[in-house]
């Protein structure tokens, strides 16, 4: 069975920094794509950023754009979301998800899901 597991989140000062993880657990990551989401309270689930199985191609939601930077490595079957300067509207609980080699900005293409690691940007 495909399991994700998300780590990294926590409690952060607007400005600050964190580095999310998603790892696999019971299979290889190197043939999927791996999305980041995020859904806040009462909002829609929502993409924040994808890589490719590669990690050639990787893809941003114009909201994290210059902030946010995701990278792989398939060698420790994980996958990274670094989050600079973190705004209050970042708070969320963020997921990652996988789908093989290509990514989507569809949450329904994806299969598998991790349970998810709560953000929250406070002063």
């Amino acid at each position: 069975q495909l399991q994700l597991v998300e780590s990294g989140g926590g409690l952060v000062q607007p400005g600050g920094s964190l580095r999310l993880s998603c790892a696999a657990s019971g299979f290889t990551l190197a043939r999927y794509a791996i999305g980041w989401f995020r859904q806040a309270p009462g909002k829609e689930r929502e993409g924040v950023s994808c890589i490719s199985s590669s990690g050639i191609r990787v893809r941003y939601a114009d909201s994290v754009k210059g902030r946010f930077t995701i990278s792989r490595d398939n060698a420790k079957d994980t996958v990274y979301l670094q989050m600079n300067s973190l705004k209050p509207e970042d708070t969320a609980v963020y997921f990652c998800a996988q789908r093989d080699y290509y990514c989507s900005r569809y949450p329904s293409n994806f299969g598998s899901w991790g349970q998810g690691t709560q953000v929250t940007v406070s002063s």
